[in-house]
């Protein structure tokens, strides 16, 4: 796979290149839609009561373990929020899983120091265990704030 990449790489135009990044810029405009935070309106299913907590079609309310009786439906609410916000780092992630497995990587070096470049990391996860430890470090920095952004259920601060 690597040898494959390397030589798409000496070959890449700088047509090809240009609508590579397009490509990826395309991804990610995409996958930055699932971050708008504004209330779009839809019309809600026939017999589905948008208002009420828990209620879907075709079950109606549908809480099996009881966490809306037990926790309340704060907690329910909190839960939703905290699930729309873990769908959208899953989103991000499988785009970035395309992408790498489509071979579109940056050019150049991942670690000079340990003359590893960009095309060398194997797909799936080998490709985590490849990346130097100095390489893996900016991922929290640059995660957290999609942790800590204010937006759907951000104003529900419990556990």
């Amino acid at each position: 796979s690597s040898s494959r990449t390397k030589t798409l790489t000496l070959r890449a135009s700088p047509k090809r290149i240009e609508r590579m990044l397009k490509v990826v810029v395309a991804l990610c405009l995409a996958s930055a839609s699932a971050f708008s935070f504004g209330s779009s309106k839809t019309a809600a299913p026939v017999g589905v009561d948008e208002m009420e907590i828990g209620v879907q079609a075709p079950a109606g309310f549908y809480d099996p373990l009881g966490f809306v009786a037990k926790d309340g439906p704060e907690a329910f609410i909190r839960r939703r929020a905290v699930e729309r916000k873990h769908g959208r780092i899953a989103m991000m992630a499988i785009t970035g899983v395309l992408v790498h497995n489509a071979d579109i990587e940056f050019p150049g070096y991942l670690s000079i120091s340990e003359d590893l470049k960009f095309s060398d990391v194997p797909n799936g996860l080998k490709g985590i265990f490849t990346v130097p430890a100095a390489g893996l470090a900016p991922i929290l920095p640059l995660a957290a704030p999609v942790g800590v952004a204010r937006g759907a259920g951000a104003h529900h601060s419990g556990g």
